[in-house]
């Protein structure tokens, strides 16, 4: 079979492949996740909010798979760089979220008072653009993974994983609209807190303990 027909019979298997792949990395609540949380259930800036970090995303992506992800991966000083400062960002996150599962009137209320948009999106770019784990996921990870598809496979895989980013984004922003009536109380949102603590605890220490 020719190289052409190959690559548009594989086409369809790795585009999945870039939607698993970034639909698994994207999932875990993190700092940037929190934020759309938050903005959806206070119903504030919500689209704003998912563009910035969907777009965000794609960006990421494109520059990990079409060559970033596997110059990184070919640095030993760059992957200790992203390592160590995705592991103290992850652990001083935690240690915020634990601090607002700790106080019993922290939490994310969708009331309070209202956020301008330029603040609001200046938080959401520093959540982001600031995180090194941001650029472990994207960068790093699915951009090393694309890397290796075949050259005319890569913009497949990269598509994948944006949508499956674009995906969860609008899914958390407008979705927690739904959910809010049941979000809002502090009790829940202590125990959301005290899940993320742990879980951005447990990826900070599995980034210090095992090497890239």
């Amino acid at each position: 079979m020719p190289a052409a027909d190959l690559a548009t019979s594989t086409t369809p298997a790795v585009f999945a492949q870039g939607w698993a792949m970034g639909a698994g990395l994207i999932l875990a609540i993190g700092a940037q996740n929190a934020l759309v949380l938050r903005q959806g259930l206070k119903r504030e800036h919500v689209g704003a909010v998912v563009a910035v970090c969907t777009l965000s995303d794609w960006l990421l992506i494109a520059l990990g798979v079409f060559g970033l992800g596997a110059l990184i991966q070919g640095s030993p000083l760059l992957l200790e760089v992203f390592r160590f400062g995705g592991a103290a960002f992850l652990l001083g996150y935690a240690v915020l979220a634990a601090r607002r599962a700790w106080q019993p009137a922290a939490g994310l209320q969708a009331t309070g008072a209202a956020s301008s948009l330029g603040a609001t999106l200046s938080t959401a770019f520093a959540l982001t653009y600031l995180n090194p784990h941001v650029y472990l996921d994207t960068v790093v990870l699915l951009g090393g993974l694309g890397a290796r598809q075949p050259p005319d496979l890569r913009a497949a895989f990269a598509a994948g994983a944006a949508v499956a980013s674009a995906m969860w984004f609008a899914l958390l922003g407008f979705g927690a609209a739904a959910a809010a009536p049941r979000l809002q109380s502090a009790h829940t949102w202590r125990v959301v807190d005290g899940l993320v603590a742990l879980l951005m605890t447990g990826l900070g220490l599995q980034l210090l303990l095992q090497p890239l």
